[in-house]
């Protein structure tokens, strides 16, 4: 199984269900960077792992203290002060068998002060005729004046279930951008937690979904601010059709004794057709003065004089939801600082409004355009 994007050099690495291997052509990142499978780690660097393995993740969540219990293997990038990963880090999560399957994974991230890294996490689902579970638990440490790019994109089964855990600690002067998108799915359920701990730290928490037919697509966050002159900006977005299911709930944090804190939640929904439904719940609560705070939530159907203006421009019906869908997903895509893969998913989430199954580069799996 090979899944790429094109024109975008990585350090890839594949993990089958729950067992991680570098990929054929995979060469060593130097510099010190660590990139490995967590049972290697644990064997060459149990300090790393000791400290860090574990520590953000809340175990009073029963999802994160089973994937705790469970987990088998994982993939650990380290990249140490002052070093810049140049190559960015893809890790393809490739689920299926013969046979119903439950996946336990881990992904630790920690990056020392100043330094940068990206990693792109791609969720795949190889069997479509078999129900699977995937426990998935991603543990991100930013340093001081580190910079750390995040991306999940997610296009598993109609059978595939999917729960997700993301945990970030943010030190001083952090900058950190989190965006999470799902393509195709079955029943996803993704929670983010970020601990904002440091002054001039800047977070990013961006996302969007696709869902359609019987899809379920759930969100929550939580963004707490413990640290004066912060800055965080999140923005999810949905477009449900048919009988899909959205919800989303969020959550911004201002500790006492934070002053001068700029956070912003927005949560923006298409319904194209009257049997999708779509939960939301933005939520602020601020305990210190001298903050700009804002939330909201939109729900709404694609604008019939747009679809109108369009028509009789001889453009079709269909392809007009098509394309003001499109640009409703812009600032989202927008977002993702890597050229390619910005690229990619433009064209992505095209094949996707038109109900084109859609490959992730060259992939023995998934049909080609």
């Amino acid at each position: 199984f090979h899944c790429d994007v094109p024109n975008l050099s990585t350090c890839l690495y594949l993990m089958h269900n729950d067992s991680v291997r570098p990929a054929t052509h995979t060469q060593p990142a130097g510099q010190g960077i660590i990139i490995a499978p967590m049972t290697e780690v644990a064997r060459l660097h149990p300090d790393l792992l000791s400290r860090y393995y574990g520590s953000l993740a809340d175990l009073n969540d029963p999802t994160v203290a089973l994937n705790t219990l469970l987990a088998q293997d994982g993939l650990v990038v380290y990249v140490p002060d002052g070093v810049v990963a140049e190559k960015p880090v893809q890790l393809v999560n490739l689920l299926g068998g013969n046979a119903p399957v439950m996946a336990v994974r881990r992904l630790l991230i920690v990056a020392g002060e100043g330094a940068r890294v990206t990693v792109l996490a791609c969720d795949h689902t190889r069997d479509h005729t078999h129900s699977h579970l995937a426990s998935e638990v991603v543990e991100i440490v930013a340093g001081p004046d580190s910079h750390v790019d995040y991306y999940d994109l997610e296009e598993s089964g109609a059978n595939t279930r999917r729960v997700a855990t993301v945990a970030v600690d943010q030190a001083a002067g952090s900058d950190v951008t989190l965006c999470g998108i799902t393509l195709t799915n079955g029943i996803t359920r993704n929670d983010y937690t970020v601990q904002v701990g440091g002054e001039r730290a800047e977070t990013r928490l961006m996302g969007m979904a696709i869902a359609s037919g019987s899809q379920h697509v759930d969100n929550h966050t939580l963004i707490r601010h413990r640290a004066p002159r912060c800055h965080s900006n999140e923005m999810l977005k949905y477009v449900l059709s048919e009988k899909a299911v959205g919800a989303f709930a969020g959550k911004i944090l201002v500790e006492p004794g934070c002053p001068r804190v700029e956070a912003y939640q927005g949560n923006k929904n298409i319904i194209a057709d009257d049997t999708a439904k779509m939960h939301t719940k933005p939520q602020l609560e601020i305990y210190t003065d001298d903050v700009k705070c804002s939330h909201g939530t939109t729900i709404g159907q694609l604008d019939d004089e747009a679809l109108f203006y369009m028509q009789s421009r001889g453009i079709s019906r269909e392809v007009a939801r098509t394309l003001l869908m499109q640009a409703f997903m812009t600032d989202v895509i927008d977002t993702v600082r890597l050229d390619s893969l910005r690229d990619r998913l433009r064209y992505l989430v095209e094949k996707r409004f038109r109900n084109e199954l859609a490959s992730c580069g060259t992939c023995a799996i998934c049909p080609q355009p």
